[in-house]
């Protein structure tokens, strides 16, 4: 066997190691969390908001609706800002600037979640609280520190996307008589809508599954929310509060909502790569 043979089947068993280790963690979840939602039923598992495993009621209702909701609040105050902080460093900035702020902002995301939660702790939720009203733990907060945390993703993917336009399209754009706002707004932007789709995925994606900064700022109240100052319990945070001490048909239905989790990311996931062969 010669040395690149020899180095294929390596990556080759490298890889099919990744494979077996998703393929197992995905049975095992399945395998746990299956017989809740056919004991509860599926319908009454997702739509109630009934949540006390100790008393038999398994609805996880009002932590679905709380996880979206703090998710679109992320992206409603994530993406605008990534997006134009990108395009400002892909478009008007200098080549010099740009290698500077661009691995700084991606440190960003090497920053422990328990960091930025602790920051929210200290400084959101008493602006929060002192200027809005309520507890300053809320659904507010946790959208505004999810917001913050997409950030890296968004940028770093969209810069990469819109330096991935070719000039030729800027260059015809502006010999035709468009301002380059013009020329950024109708012609680059357009070309690289499928890198900037899949970084609003991809931020949305970890909007979902983050856990521990949604834990110390939302208040992890199981309710539905009526006003963005209310608190609100996640997915995440429901699974990361009570596995410690749950049993029986309690941990089972830890192992559910881990299910239900799973496949909203691997829906994004999918989505995103749909995305991306298409364009």
């Amino acid at each position: 066997m010669n040395k690149s043979k020899f180095i294929e089947r390596v990556l080759f068993l490298l890889a099919l190691s990744s494979i077996s280790s998703l393929v197992i963690i995905t049975i095992f979840i399945f395998e746990e969390g299956l017989p809740l939602i056919l004991h509860t039923g599926l319908k009454d598992f997702i739509f109630s908001t009934h949540w006390a495993p100790t008393k038999g009621f398994f609805g996880i209702g009002a932590m679905i609706v709380s996880s979206l909701l703090v998710t679109l609040g992320a992206m409603i105050l994530g993406v605008p800002l990534g997006l134009a902080c990108a395009i400002v460093l892909a478009e008007f900035s200098s080549l010099r600037l740009r290698r500077l702020l661009k691995p700084t902002l991606e440190l960003l995301a090497g920053i422990p979640s328990v960091v930025y939660g602790f920051l929210g702790v200290v400084w959101l939720v008493p602006l929060i609280r002192d200027h809005l009203g309520g507890p300053g733990l809320s659904l507010l907060a946790a959208a505004v520190i999810l917001g913050i945390m997409i950030l890296p993703t968004v940028i770093s993917i969209s810069i990469d996307a819109l330096t991935a336009v070719p000039d030729v399209y800027r260059d015809g754009s502006i010999a035709l008589g468009a301002t380059e706002w013009q020329t950024v707004r109708r012609v680059v932007l357009p070309a690289a809508s499928s890198g900037i789709i899949t970084a609003v995925i991809l931020g949305m994606g970890r909007a979902v599954g983050e856990t521990m900064a949604v834990i110390m700022v939302a208040g992890n109240a199981i309710k539905l929310p009526t006003s963005i100052l209310e608190p609100v319990r996640t997915l995440t945070s429901n699974i990361a509060l009570e596995l410690g001490y749950a049993a029986g048909r309690h941990r089972e239905a830890l192992f559910a909502t881990g299910i239900v989790l799973f496949i909203i990311i691997m829906i994004l996931n999918f989505s995103t790569t749909l995305i991306t062969r298409r364009r």
